[in-house]
């Protein structure tokens, strides 16, 4: 009953933004437009109902503003950490009672507090002040739209249920509330794991996680016609695509570049379903195949040709479609061993503990085995010049971390459409390094991309965005000086 009534109030409060949350079949609740929305457009924004910093041993966030700078631990529990009294005091009506709960408990396990049972914890302190009235609720801020979140719970394996009911049992512990339902507790970490977001900066770098109710309304594509960006700690969708009136809103939940079984395992193994839009449904079909191939497959053992790789009838060897010739499948593992080998034992191992300059000397033997191994388009391949770009970047080699930001652009161009934060975010960082290096006009080429698309993905009101038109500027008033000079 007081889910039916949730619904028509949150029906009510999505009419005035010309949304509406319906049923499809195979998929469940989805949210569809009322109106028709354009590329840039914002279609629904929402305030987490409850969020954490992904805080560790080394890194901590502000609890209130996700900032790592100038922060104090809260005196009573010891394990929240502010920026200073603005965040401490708009986030005190929930902290004074999770600052309780969690001050009752041992000094050593108070520290190992993670976020995901920090998150659960607030989840029912929230709920608890909204029934008191201590804070308000409201169509689209209240615990019944949590309730009606799904929570696949007959599709967990035995494993993962145990461990959501020794995760719910440890909360039962902190919290010590007499009402606690330790089974509520283990569906709503089911319900966390396949409907909370991880809270992203402009530049999609994670900072934590938060549980929007109305936004996981929104239904999955890998041909999505929205992106989900993050505002500080608000969830923005906003159309990339015309959106008609009568269409469903659809946002991508993964990393779409990847073939479609790439895409499909961790859809299905953390949100428990399968995927069927238009890229999906081609999963077995030549163009697929052909895809699979050039995105996470070999390259031709002709360095000239760029066919891709389909396996032999015998097995032993995969064979180039564009000229025919054949490579041997040992000379392919040993390469892919070797690979293997360097990236998890080495490279991953020196970027970790900071030992940028020889990380980067193991990287490039990897790219050079990579180079030989992988179609020109891998994606394994475009990971590996993305490592190197961020540690030169890190090591201040501008010149080559321009050079290897170029290799990845025509990666980024193939997996991901016209307009897409990342493809955007690409762009951004060849013209900052292209203006750094003085090459003006091709930084005024790479941030007009930039501004093309991160002006439809991230609206032009935030800091970041701000910051982005105002380097163009810059960039085109110095091109425009330089062009001056060379006529006069």
């Amino acid at each position: 009953m007081r889910e039916t009534a949730a619904m028509e109030d949150l029906q009510a409060a999505l009419k005035d933004r010309n949304l509406t949350v319906s049923t499809v079949e195979d998929k469940g609740r989805c949210l569809l437009a009322t109106r028709d929305f354009y590329p840039g457009d914002v279609i629904i924004s929402q305030e987490s109902y409850v969020c954490v910093p992904n805080n560790s041993s080394v890194e901590t966030r502000c609890d209130g503003c996700f900032a790592t700078s100038k922060l104090k631990k809260c005196s009573g529990c010891q394990v929240v950490w502010y920026c200073g009294s603005t965040c401490q005091r708009e986030e005190w009506k929930l902290h004074r009672l999770e600052c309780e709960v969690l001050s009752r408990q041992e000094k050593n396990k108070r520290t190992s507090v993670t976020p995901s049972i920090r998150l659960m914890v607030k989840l029912y302190i929230r709920r608890k002040l909204q029934s008191e009235k201590v804070i308000p609720s409201t169509a689209t801020d209240n615990y019944n739209l949590v309730e009606a979140l799904v929570a696949h719970m007959s599709d967990i394996n035995e494993e993962q249920l145990l461990l959501y009911a020794q995760m719910a049992n440890l909360v039962s512990l902190i919290l010590q509330w007499p009402e606690i339902n330790i089974k509520e507790i283990t569906e709503n970490f089911s319900k966390f794991a396949c409907n909370a977001h991880t809270i992203c900066d402009s530049e999609l770098r994670p900072l934590g996680t938060g549980l929007y109710p109305v936004i996981s309304i929104i239904n999955h594509s890998c041909l999505p016609n929205s992106v989900l960006v993050f505002e500080g700690r608000s969830a923005v969708v906003r159309a990339v695509q015309h959106i008609s009136k009568g269409s469903e809103v659809l946002i991508s939940y993964i990393e779409t570049a990847g073939s479609t079984m790439t895409r499909q395992k961790p859809l299905k193994e953390q949100y428990l379903f399968t995927c069927s839009c238009p890229r999906c449904v081609k999963v077995g079909q030549s163009d697929d195949i052909r895809e699979s191939a050039i995105l996470e497959g070999y390259r031709c053992k002709n360095e000239k040709c760029c066919g891709f790789l389909i396996r032999t009838n015998d097995g032993k060897g995969l064979q180039c479609q564009e000229c025919g010739l054949v490579r041997d499948m040992e000379e392919i593992k040993l390469i892919a061993t070797e690979v293997k080998s360097l990236s998890e034992d080495k490279a991953s191992k020196l970027h970790t503990t900071g030992n940028y300059q020889e990380a980067v000397a193991v990287y490039k033997i990897i790219e050079k085995f990579q180079s030989k191994l992988c179609h020109p388009f891998s994606i394994s391949l475009m990971q590996t010049r993305e490592k190197l770009l961020k540690l030169l970047m890190e090591l201040e080699h501008w010149r080559e971390a321009l050079a290897y930001c170029k290799l990845t652009l025509p990666v980024y161009q193939r997996v991901y459409p016209a307009v897409h934060p990342l493809l955007g975010l690409q762009y951004y960082t060849c013209g900052k390094l292209e203006w750094y290096l003085g090459d003006t006009e091709g930084a005024v080429k790479s941030l007009t991309r930039a501004v093309d698309i991160l002006r439809i993905t991230h609206g032009t009101n935030t800091p970041f965005m701000k910051e982005l038109l105002m380097k163009l500027e810059e960039a085109r008033a110095e091109a425009s000086y330089q062009q001056s000079s060379k006529d006069k």
